[in-house]
């Protein structure tokens, strides 16, 4: 792996031409800065004037770490993102796109968090902990009548033995992308960080779909320099939040295994 290169501040004309949003609204200044979210709007879409799309930061659990892309020509960082493919689900399309500009293969990472989602209607099944639903969503307008709809997931690197299955099958099928299973949901993230103690995450080369994909280098960066290299964008918060996350179910659970059986 090449050395962590260094970057120019990105102008508010470049950030929008990508699809990278500064944090218009932040609740405190200095440092520590974080985005608000805004208030809510009224707006119609047909679906000739929409486009749905999903990002991800993948965090390796094992190393306190998380991948973050860099532009090679163009001198940025950012999170790998991108539209989703027609009738591909929001989270796999995050999922896809993970590993398409970064490399990585990734799943949904479910974690604590606050939504306004409600549980299945007469489902048998216990009410979670955990979600896999987004941490941010962002509106940004593509031209100026089509709109852009972006949401902002949390995952993590795959086990080496699923990462190892989903190579060969991959390779056996001329590359096709293959959908990695979702996070088992009786294993906890002390034993999922046990599976990587002796393995590093595979960095695959040449994921890219187009040239400009072809340009991204990634890299696995402590959770400080993450979120100094994405600095004033909402890229910046996600990691911020995803990590709050881990380390808040790794509290609650080994809450749950030094609380004796009743």
């Amino acid at each position: 792996m090449n050395s962590v290169p260094s970057s120019r501040p990105r102008s508010q004309e470049e950030l929008s031409a990508s699809g990278q949003q500064p944090s218009e609204a932040m609740t405190t200044s200095g440092p520590q800065s974080r985005p608000a979210s805004n208030l809510p709007i009224i707006a119609n879409f047909d679906s000739a004037h929409i486009t749905i799309g999903a990002g991800v930061a993948i965090f390796h659990l094992a190393t306190s770490r998380v991948v973050v892309c860099y532009h090679s020509t163009e001198k940025f960082w950012f999170l790998p993102k991108g539209r989703r493919d027609a009738g591909e689900n929001s989270g796999v399309g995050a999922e896809r796109e993970g590993f398409e500009e970064s490399g990585y293969r990734n799943r949904l990472l479910p974690i604590p968090m606050r939504h306004r989602q409600p549980q299945a209607h007469k489902s048998n099944a216990a009410t979670s902990t955990f979600y896999t639903e987004p941490v941010w969503t962002q509106l940004m307008p593509v031209t100026r009548s089509t709109q852009y709809v972006l949401f902002w997931y949390i995952a993590e690197t795959l086990p080496p033995d699923i990462e190892q299955a989903l190579s060969q099958k991959s390779n056996q099928e001329d590359g096709v992308y293959m959908v990695p299973p979702p996070f088992p949901k009786n294993l906890t993230l002390a034993a999922r960080i046990d599976m990587d103690k002796k393995s590093t995450p595979l960095r695959h080369e040449n994921t890219g779909v187009d040239e400009d994909e072809a340009l991204y280098e990634s890299y696995l960066l402590s959770i400080d320099e993450a979120q100094e290299k994405l600095r004033g964008t909402i890229m910046a918060d996600v990691v911020r939040i995803g990590w709050e996350a881990i380390r808040a179910r790794m509290e609650i659970e080994e809450s749950n295994n030094s609380t004796p059986n009743s």
